[in-house]
Order: structure tokens, then sequence, then C-alpha cells
């Protein structure tokens, strides 16, 4: 079914979304992924490229909601995008190399790759490979976008890959057909599903077939009742978190 089997370890932790942010501690920073460690559990994070190439820990593509800064992230170069600072906090921006220097193997990493219509994310990719070739800590990449499993299956031999897909207005796989293209592009080696979308026969059945499925954002005791019932690993956040 995929190129390649998934770790065992994959399913065998809860991720703190963004990291254990809340209470003060922005998403995707560094004291996040320093209290999921403390917690005992993986962290999911998000990376695109900053103006100058460098990869990003950052979900928006816009700064403000997080920041407060107008502009695009994309837009900046990382020592300018080091040079601000998450709203009611003291930290700024982290890059990848930031947070595998941080993490070193203390917890797993989900490393979701962002992508957008017209965007090089097989240049993100590349970059993302390079960082990670020399780290040895349990990782493994994902994506809504299919490219990004269809890029690490050919590329790159330690990494494992997974197609994050959501079946809402806000993803493109709404229907059937385009979920099953993206699926066949990405041949992934895991599926991270929107827990809005589950349980369902499609994905039952891949499941039943062997495929490691994980399950975001679970952020309430009623997600996370129904995710512990029909999917592997929890990426869990706020009122979500056991």
């Amino acid at each position: 079914m995929t190129g390649r089997t998934a770790p065992d370890w994959l399913t065998q932790w809860e991720y703190a979304h963004r990291g254990l942010h809340g209470n003060g501690i922005p998403e995707n920073s560094l004291e996040g992924a320093r209290r999921a460690i403390a917690a005992g559990m993986g962290i999911e994070c998000d990376i695109q490229r900053s103006a100058d190439g460098s990869l990003m820990v950052f979900h928006d593509w816009d700064l403000l909601r997080l920041t407060g800064t107008e502009g695009l992230t994309e837009g900046r170069t990382a020592l300018e995008l080091r040079e601000l600072r998450y709203l009611d906090s003291d930290e700024s921006p982290a890059t990848l190399s930031d947070l595998l220097g941080e993490v070193n193997g203390q917890a797993p990493l989900l490393i979701e790759i962002k992508s957008k219509r017209g965007y090089d994310v097989e240049h993100t990719c590349k970059l993302v490979a390079e960082a990670l070739a020399n780290y040895r800590g349990p990782h493994a990449v994902m994506s809504f976008d299919p490219r990004v499993s269809r890029w690490f299956r050919r590329s790159s031999t330690g990494t494992p890959y997974g197609l994050v897909m959501r079946e809402d207005e806000h993803g493109y796989t709404q229907q059937a057909w385009q979920r099953r293209l993206a699926f066949a592009i990405a041949r992934p080696q895991f599926l991270a599903y929107h827990i809005a979308a589950l349980p369902n026969p499609w994905v039952a059945g891949l499941r039943a077939k062997g495929l490691p499925v994980l399950t975001w954002t679970v952020n309430s005791p009623e997600t996370r009742a129904r995710a512990l019932t029909c999917t592997d690993a929890l990426i869990s956040e706020g009122a979500g978190l056991a």
C-alpha cells in the first residue's frame, strides 16, 4: 500500500499540537517544546520558509495573529523574524535548527511542512531533509500537500512521511475523488486526519490494512473520547489533553 512501513514509535506517543502552548506560552515556541518534553509528550510543529530561505517554526502565513505585526512570514528574513516577539511573550519565532537543538531526541517530532497554491514546497522538503540529515532523534514529516510525502518517499530514506487531510470547507479534499487522488500521489506511511471527519469507512479501511492513523486537533473531552476509539495516536491541545 505504501513505499515503507511507519516506525513503531509513531503510534506510541501523544503529540502536543504546536507544542504545549497556552497560558502565556506561544504556539510553536521553544518553551512550548520544553513543556511538552516535561509532560512526556511528543511535539507537533509547523515549518515554512523565511524570505532568505531559513526554516521557521511558525504556522500562519501572516504575522498579525501571533505577533501583532502586519506582513507575511515569508516576506521577512530569519533575522527580522527573530527580532519580533510573540504577543504577551518575550519569545520570538524559532528556526527548525533551534528546535532540533532544544529537543535533541528527548521526544519525537512531527514536522508539518506548510504549503499553498503556487508554493515551491519541494524546495522546503529539500531544506528540511538537509536539516534533519544529522539529527538522530525520532522524527517524521507530514503535510496537506501530497507532494511532500512523494518527495520524501523518493528522496529521503530516513524520514517517515505522512499525509494530513481534512474534509471541511478549509481543505482541498472535500470530495472523495480528491482524497483518493491525494492519497495516490502521497502513498504515505501514515495519515493525520481531522477529528471532525472521523470515524469514516475509508479511513477505517486503511487502518484495518495496517496504515497508522493519527488525528488532530483533539481539543475537548468529546473529541478525545472519539479519537481513542478510531485512531492510533492523538495530536492534542487545551481541553483535549489527558
